[in-house]
This record gives C-alpha cells, structure tokens and sequence, in this order.
C-alpha cells in the first residue's frame, strides 16, 4: 500500500509542473515623469486596472523619478539588475536619453517588457492666428527664416527632434524654445508667447476646447477615428493628417513602454506581458484611449523588439545631422 501512494505520488509531481513566477510582495511602478504627466498618468491608469481586476495578487505602489528627463528612474531601476518587483514606465527616452545626454546607464540594462500605445503628434498654433491649415503655416515659415517660435517639452527629447525633422522635410527653419513639460509649452501657447508647439492631444484638449489653441495637422498615416466635437464642432477626425496637408512626413509617434530591469528571468517577463495584455483588453484600457487620444497597439517580443531598432534608426538620423549624438 505504501507503495501504492508512493506511485500516485510521484506521478503527481511529474504531471504538476512548478508554478511560474507570481509576485509575493508588493510591485514598485516607477515613472519616469513628474506627478501628472502622460506617463504618470499612464502607469497609474495600468495600476488602477490591476487593482480592480485583481490581475496581480499583491499590491502596486507608484514612484516618480521623474529627474533628467526620465534618467532618474531608469538608472534607479537598472541597478536593480535581476529584480521582478521594479517595473519602469516610460516612453522611448529609455533607448534615446544615453545617445544625447552622458546617462549612467545604457539601454540594456532594462529588458524590454511592452508598448501598451502610441501618442500622437501635432502641429498647433494659438486660437486667434491667421494661419489656417498648415500649407499656411508652412509658407510663413519660409517666408521668414527662424520667425516662427516652436515650444516643446525639454530639448534634444522627442518634441525637438519631430521640429526638426519638420524643418528637414518642408525646407524650413524655426526656433525651438523649450520647456519643462508639454503642459508649459500648451500654456506658453494658448498665452500667445509662441508660435507653434507639437504636443499629444491629451496635452493641449483644454485649452482646444476653450478656443486658446487649434490643431493644424496631425502626423499619422490616417486621420483619428471619429469622435465627439472638441470645439466649434470639429472632432479630433476633423484634423487633417500633415501628409494631406502637403508636408512630407507621414508617421511621428511616441510608444508608451514597459521595462524590468537586466538579469530577471523569461518567466517573469511573461508574468507581466499576461498582465499588461489583459489590462490592454479591459474597457476601462480603452477608455483611457479615447480620453486621451492614445493609439492602442501592444507590441511585446521580436514586434517591439522591431519597433525600437527602427525608431532608433530613424532618430539616429536627426541626431547626426543636428550634432546631438553622444559619440
């Protein structure tokens, strides 16, 4: 008999694999962003979503290391080397920052995890400008060489590189002026301090809504999808796309990205690529989509793998040419 059991037994821990990794104290979320900002926001609307839906079976707190244009966080989190409960938020400053600014620490020392959606890009001047469409646009900036004031959230990021890359593309020149944040430069706007800035949607909706700025173009192969008016009963379908407006240059955007750091093992990465996913399939997902006007697309593996290789090429490019890449 004792046999008998000792068989069933046995047999039972063959046919029962180990469990996979499943976190037994509490995950760090750290944002590479100040409180409030987009990838503030977006962290804490994934913690909201896990929480609700009980997708990880202990707690989640947030931390903003938002210092260095999001270097704070990454190297806190990369000398975390190995660690399955440090999970960083960002964008694609993670693979950008080392190559225009002396960081200490280098892009693979934090395992890609997903991109869970895509900020659009637009080009907005102040409510009361004559400038119309962007071709007007385009012809003033010709007209007058640097006339025309671009403000951005920091330099050498991602706001300066898209107005450079404009510049590039419609044989223009402006003057970039930056700012701490995308929300300084929507209030330069608005104030009519500036000219022009390249903000998110989410970042200048306000201020749309009240009339303070308007929406020329937007750099996307299609237009948005069809929404409720925004203001003056146009919607965010209403905004034409920068390539049908004339300007060479069809496709900006910015993923919203997921990391741990270097060394955890394959089981934790699928461990949060489950999660991320059924939190990216949850209405409460798609309705920060909508309200933000955030492209969803989930991109884990070889896809975001991909993803990056091919925007660091891209960026590559503007950074030579300006000067800004660290050799």
């Amino acid at each position: 008999m004792l046999k008998y059991f000792s068989a069933i037994t046995l047999a039972v821990a063959v046919a029962t694999p180990a469990l996979a990794f499943e976190p037994k104290r509490p995950v760090e979320f750290v944002v590479t962003s100040g409180p409030g900002g987009g990838t503030d926001i977006f962290a804490r609307t994934v913690q909201a979503i896990i929480t609700k839906h009980e997708l990880i079976g202990t707690s989640v707190v947030v931390t903003n290391k938002g210092g260095g244009s999001g270097a704070e966080g990454f190297v806190y989190a990369a000398g975390y080397k190995g660690d399955p409960y440090k999970l960083t938020f960002g964008t694609n400053n993670e693979y950008l920052l080392p190559s225009v600014a002396a960081v200490p620490y280098k892009p693979e020392d934090l395992t890609p995890i997903a991109a869970m959606a895509l900020d659009e890009f637009l080009i907005w001047v102040n409510g009361k400008s004559e400038l119309a469409d962007a071709a007007a646009f385009v012809e003033a900036a010709k007209a007058k060489p640097g006339s025309i004031q671009f403000g951005g959230s920091q330099s050498k990021d991602t706001d300066q590189i898209l107005v450079s890359s404009l510049a590039e593309a419609v044989g223009a020149e402006f003057r970039y002026i930056p700012f701490k944040s995308g929300g300084e430069a929507t209030t330069q706007l608005a104030g009519g301090h500036i000219d022009a800035n390249v903000n998110n949607p989410n970042e200048n909706r306000g201020q749309w809504q009240a009339g303070m700025v308007k929406p020329l173009c937007v750099f996307r192969p299609d237009r948005f999808p069809q929404s409720d008016a925004v203001h003056d009963g146009k919607g965010w379908h209403d905004i034409p796309t920068c390539k049908e407006a004339g300007i060479p240059l069809e496709n900006y955007r910015m993923p919203r990205t997921v990391w741990l750091p270097a060394g955890v093992d394959k089981d934790v990465v699928a461990f949060y690529r489950d999660v991320l996913k059924k939190v990216s399939e949850t209405p409460e997902w798609q309705e920060y989509l909508t309200k933000t006007s955030l492209t969803g697309q989930f991109m884990v593996g070889d896809e975001f793998q991909g993803y990056i290789e091919k925007d660091k090429a891209t960026v590559s490019e503007v950074l030579k040419r300006e000067g800004w890449l660290i050799k």
